[in-house]
């Protein structure tokens, strides 16, 4: 993502925080489903670059929400990583620093993090890339001050992508760390 639209969204972000205190709208009801508390929600990627993810400006009391339409509302950013790598970039870094700070505001969330891999390599080599980009955003958010015993981790390496065409740009995309909210 180019600086100027970083600078656009930030921008974007404290104009809605300065006017949206004027608004005096009710946040929205939903019904907790007693299968959410109990099993995570299937895997909703968010896309690099979404204006969606990491945002929970006007919604009121967020944990009123079930796991499910927390991760629906993509709360929480992905860290995308480069081809065969579990280094994370500057922009993963960005994410997860937005997401700390998100966690940290409610404290008694538990994330599980998956870790994907593009289609390329063996299943057993995925597994194990998977395994070690899930590790870093972990040690990651710990270094950030997030209480690692909220957080889990499992790798499902090429199994599960978010893309499936055969572009590099569709590969990007399913080379993350993908974070879900398990218990809130």
């Amino acid at each position: 993502m180019t600086r100027f639209r970083w600078i656009s969204l930030a921008a974007a972000a404290v104009l809605v925080l300065a006017v949206l205190p004027a608004c005096k709208t009710k946040a929205p009801q939903t019904v907790a489903s007693s299968s959410a508390a109990s099993a995570p929600a299937p895997a909703v990627a968010v896309a690099p670059g979404s204006a969606a993810a990491g945002t929970d400006v006007g919604r009121g009391d967020v944990l009123s929400e079930d796991v499910a339409a927390l991760n629906r509302r993509g709360y929480l950013k992905d860290a995308f990583f480069d081809y065969d790598q579990a280094t994370l970039r500057p922009d993963a870094r960005e994410a997860l620093s937005t997401d700390a700070g998100w966690l940290k505001k409610y404290p008694s969330t538990k994330i599980l993090i998956e870790g994907h891999c593009d289609e390329r390599g063996t299943e057993e080599y995925n597994l194990a890339l998977g395994d070690r980009r899930a590790a870093a955003v972990r040690e990651y958010l710990a270094s950030l001050g997030v209480n690692g015993a909220r957080v889990t981790t499992v790798s499902y390496g090429k199994e599960r992508p978010f893309c499936t065409q055969d572009t590099e740009s569709c590969f990007q995309e399913n080379r993350r760390g993908h974070m879900l909210i398990t218990a809130k």
